[in-house]
């Protein structure tokens, strides 16, 4: 991951966006939905 996309403060606010390859529906499907949440999941336990 390049360093301009790395989160330096830990107190700040960020917004995040996604890009989707051919408008997969990521958040209607529980096999993507579930990819998505556990990501997020493992990024909250390694802060």
């Amino acid at each position: 991951m390049s360093r301009n996309y790395k989160c330096h403060n830990p107190e700040g606010i960020y917004f995040v966006s996604f890009a989707v390859v051919e408008w997969l529906d990521v958040f209607t499907r529980s096999e993507y939905k579930d990819i998505v949440i556990e990501s997020l999941d493992y990024c909250q336990n390694q802060h």
